[in-house]
């Protein structure tokens, strides 16, 4: 049977998701929370009702498989992530979850199998936005969450991760002690479908492109500057110690840096997502006497990311002894860039191409469950859908054909791999 055949199952996978993930102003499916938990319940009933077999690995992931699969022989994995961030769209990390079932669905249907088993995992908890942390579910089969991870409050009601992942059925025991969970000589293969977030396809007209790399980051959630309080007009300039100028002059020096580096070819974006005075305290005559901010920068060079923090630092050191502030700074977090495999990515670039579909490669500036499989020494590979309106809100727009067309695409890979 034709895999386009299968689009209406796709399309009321995502409306049914999107109903329940509803909550009044875009999607909200939490990590490790009720939203979360709600997709994993629907998607359980929704494999066992298309004769797929589910079980949840010890990071309470779930696994979706051909019946007749033993799960002893190495296997193309195809997966993405569950959550959303809150208030978020429907198709991030869910398309590629979707796409993976399509995928065994038609080898049921068909009765077209692959040579390598395929697959697939919906993983928990890849968004940061909850927690402070990035890819919880992948990290946890790795062993990369450490104590500091776990005892991280949800941001809504305040649980830890390690009490929230436990009550979603993981193994908290075996992830505090870092376990690796994932067996990586079970993988040929990291396959992952996922709508671009930036508005590069949708530009040059793609509904598909090959993804070659994913940028890293380096983050705090919660940077602190304290200066000195004091009347608005009272004080003047010279003996102020004012904390949200200091702030403004710390981003104005990075923005600056950030150009220089750009201009000399270097990848990188700097972001500042959160800034705020005490709502308890501010006022529009007091000067703010402490300024709490988040920063965060991506780069694809780790060597990028480490220069250019410390080069933060050193201008936070400088802005104190200007200004008479001091910065504190919480937790530094990282996730390291990750390169997809090349012959991965040639065997889905002559997907493409016995497609008659474009075969661009576009980098991810995002990141993706991807490049923990990738970082772990899996091969793995990345197809981009064309999305509109960008990501991480109500808005996103993904055409059921670029959809169906990305789905050939890893269909097609997976009988190579």
């Amino acid at each position: 049977m034709e895999l386009n055949a299968l689009a209406p199952l796709a399309e009321q996978l995502f409306t049914d998701l999107r109903r329940l993930g509803n909550d009044g102003v875009g999607i909200t499916r939490d990590s490790y929370g009720d939203g979360e938990n709600a997709a994993a319940s629907y998607l359980t009933q929704w494999a066992d009702h298309h004769g797929l077999s589910v079980t949840r690995d010890r990071a309470a992931n779930l696994i979706f498989t051909l019946p007749d699969d033993t799960g002893d022989a190495p296997a193309t994995w195809i997966g993405s992530h569950l959550d959303s961030v809150p208030q978020g769209g429907n198709y991030d990390g869910l398309a590629g979850i979707v796409a993976g079932l399509l995928c065994l669905v038609q080898q049921r249907r068909s009765q077209r199998y692959t040579a390598t088993p395929v697959r697939v995992l919906a993983l928990r908890g890849e968004e940061s936005a909850w927690f402070g942390r990035a890819y919880m579910g992948s990290g946890a089969l790795f062993g990369k969450l450490s104590d500091a991870d776990l005892a991280m409050p949800h941001r809504t009601h305040g649980r830890s991760l390690a009490d929230c992942m436990a009550q979603s059925g993981a193994d908290i025991d075996a992830i505090r002690n870092g376990e690796t969970l994932f067996d990586a000589s079970r993988a040929k293969a990291w396959l992952e479908l996922h709508i671009e977030q930036g508005p590069v396809m949708i530009a040059r007209n793609m509904p598909v492109a090959i993804v070659p790399g994913i940028r890293g980051n380096v983050r705090h959630n919660r940077v602190s500057c304290v200066g000195e309080a004091g009347h608005s007009g009272a004080v003047p300039r010279w003996l102020r110690h004012d904390a949200m100028f200091a702030v403004a002059d710390l981003i104005t020096r990075l923005d600056e840096h950030w150009r220089a580096l750009l201009e000399r070819g270097i990848d990188m974006v700097v972001t500042t997502g959160i800034v705020g005075t005490d709502p308890a305290e501010h006022a529009i005559s007091r000067i703010p006497g402490k300024v709490d901010f988040s920063l965060e920068v991506r780069s694809q060079s780790p060597d990028t990311l480490d220069v250019f923090y410390e080069l933060m630092r050193t201008e936070c050191r400088a802005i104190e002894r200007d200004r008479g502030v001091t910065f504190g700074f919480d937790r530094r977090l990282a996730s390291a860039p990750a390169i997809m495999d090349k012959h991965v990515s040639s065997v889905l670039a002559d997907a493409c191409r016995a497609l008659d579909l474009p075969q661009e490669r576009v980098p991810s500036g995002a990141g993706h469950d991807a490049a923990i499989f990738a970082n772990a020494g899996i091969p793995s590979g990345m197809v981009f859908v064309r999305n509109a309106n960008g990501s991480h809100n109500p808005m996103e727009h993904m055409e059921l054909d670029d959809f169906m067309c990305g789905v050939q695409v890893l269909e097609a890979a997976t009988h190579e791999l």
